[in-house]
């Protein structure tokens, strides 16, 4: 069992009262009317008379002045020059406590009043609030502190609602909402329009072209870094998430989708990705286009390409863009694909390519070992058989043209389109009835999929005939025999290149194939 002893207080002799001991306290009074009436006028001159009184009278108070804001409304602080002067004077230490008739003269947003009431309470000065009798340092003041915050947070809660309603009108009218300092290529007009910024359109185009002669994200932006080109916000660090997003945002064809992302926390602000939770809005020809609607699909096409290869173990693959032949050598054998490395062989060293089963599973391929040098110097030779019966490569070239203007289904995409807006207005009105809409909804869905799907094809049908012409375009330009390599005409014209015992198929993307013997 521990001792305890206890201490008495001592008695404190009578010492002199120092001057800081009779330091009277500085007291300040807050007026506001809301109105520019002669009858609020005169409440005002009322109430700035009415405090004079009170704090002269007071023998323990000192008048430390009157902050006055007329004819403005209290739902914000923001334009309450006097109130925001007075709250600067209180952390200046000029000011020991304030006074005011009521707490919606002080801020009828709640928001704000908590706030400014926790911000003067941590230097020590409290708040009285005369209608209420509460002043903000007793512990009636912790209470109304606490019924405040849960108004707060009501108060924010029903702003939230009415920001996300207003917004999702907007978006309904079709209205697009951009941040324009932050998206590259465009900036605002005077009605709030989106209209192109000539030289960061130049950038954005680059980066498209770029990504379908095979360079990568990380590549892409590592030249911009090197050529000195700004970001949206004027930033010289470029990073490939960024390029990502530049090449997948449909405002660059003219479009817009609304509603991304939505709100699931109000007091955090915490925005997450609308997969789906929440209705979203697609705009068409909302403004002016950067990038032609089918080289933007053509570049999704891309990324989905990229994104879907996988390696011989069914595991995703990384997409590299460091070679001219890179993703294009494929195994006559395994069907996988080649992969580029350095070899040193007995202190001889080479850049080779190899089957990647062969190089991760060993025994399960047998393909052969492509050398670099080699693989280079076949590809000029089916360059050369190519001019050599230019004739013959020609005929096939119209007769596989012939055969993609056959499959073409230009006309489908807008009779999707028909069947949608007679939907959407079905939506709106079951809407408008509260009636279910379900089925319309899914209907909606399926038709937006086969429309997306039906401009994909077309797309991909065009693509074709442009590499088809521009193998046309070559065969003819070349009456001379090719000698050197040109790693522009593998990503120009190249699609596959089949790897065999005997010989290596070059597949080229207008559907021509030349077999070479090595």
């Amino acid at each position: 069992m521990p001792k305890v002893t206890t201490i008495p207080p001592r008695k404190q002799r009578n010492h002199a009262v120092t001057s800081q001991e009779t330091r009277r306290i500085r007291v300040a009074a807050y007026c506001r009317v809301s109105t520019d009436t002669e009858e609020q006028a005169t409440s005002y001159q009322a109430q700035i008379a009415h405090y004079e009184e009170v704090i002269h009278r007071n023998p323990e108070w000192v008048f430390a002045g009157i902050y006055a804001d007329d004819g403005i409304s209290a739902t914000s602080t923001k334009h309450r020059e006097q109130f925001h002067q007075m709250i600067q004077d209180c952390m200046d230490g000029k000011i020991d406590m304030l006074i005011t008739k009521s707490i919606s003269r002080f801020a009828r947003n709640t928001v704000d009043c908590l706030n400014y009431i926790r911000q003067l309470k941590a230097q020590n000065i409290p708040i009285y609030f005369e209608k209420e009798s509460i002043n903000t340092m007793d512990a009636k003041g912790e209470v109304l502190i606490t019924i405040m915050a849960s108004l707060a947070q009501q108060e924010s809660e029903s702003l939230s609602q009415n920001v996300k309603l207003g917004m999702q009108y907007r978006f309904q009218q079709g209205k697009v909402m951009v941040n324009a300092s932050c998206f590259l290529g465009y900036d605002k007009d005077e009605n709030g329009d989106l209209v192109i910024n000539p030289e960061q359109a130049e950038t954005v185009k680059r980066i498209y072209r770029e990504y379908l002669e095979g360079a990568s994200c990380q590549q892409i932006a590592r030249g911009l870094e090197r050529d000195g080109i700004r970001t949206a916000r004027g930033y010289t660090r470029w990073h490939d998430s960024s390029i990502r997003l530049i090449l997948e945002n449909e405002k660059y064809m003219g479009d817009a989708l609304l509603q991304k992302t939505y709100t699931v926390d109000f007091l955090k602000k915490k925005r997450i990705k609308n997969n789906g939770e929440m209705p979203q809005y697609y705009v068409e020809d909302d403004h002016e286009a950067i990038i032609p609607r089918a080289l933007f699909l053509q570049v999704q096409e891309e990324i989905a390409r990229r994104g879907s290869q996988v390696d011989c173990m069914g595991r995703r693959r990384g997409f590299s863009a460091n070679h001219c032949f890179t993703g294009l050598l494929y195994c006559a054998e395994c069907g996988e694909q080649f992969r580029r490395i350095h070899w040193n062989n007995r202190g001889c060293k080479s850049v080779v390519w190899r089957c990647m089963t062969r190089l991760e599973k060993k025994g399960a391929c047998h393909a052969r070992t492509v050398y670099e040098e080699s693989l280079k110097q076949t590809f000029v030779d089916a360059l050369n058989q190519l001019t050599g019966g230019s004739e013959t490569y020609l005929s096939i070239l119209q007769e596989n043209m012939a055969e993609v203007i056959e499959m073409e289904q230009s006309n489908l995409p807008e009779e999707i389109q028909r069947k949608l807006d007679v939907l959407q207005k079905k939506l709106i009105e079951c809407a408008e009835r509260h009636e279910d809409y379900e089925e319309i909804a899914q209907e909606i869905f399926r038709l937006r999929e086969q429309k997306e799907q039906a401009l994909r094809e077309n797309v991909s049908q065009q693509e074709q005939k442009d590499r088809m012409r521009e193998l046309q375009e070559f065969l003819v330009a070349q009456p001379h025999h090719i000698t050197e390599f040109d790693e522009t005409l593998v990503r120009h014209l190249l699609t596959k290149v089949t790897v065999s015992s005997d010989r290596l198929d070059f597949t080229f993307q207008s559907g021509v194939t030349v077999s070479i013997e090595k």
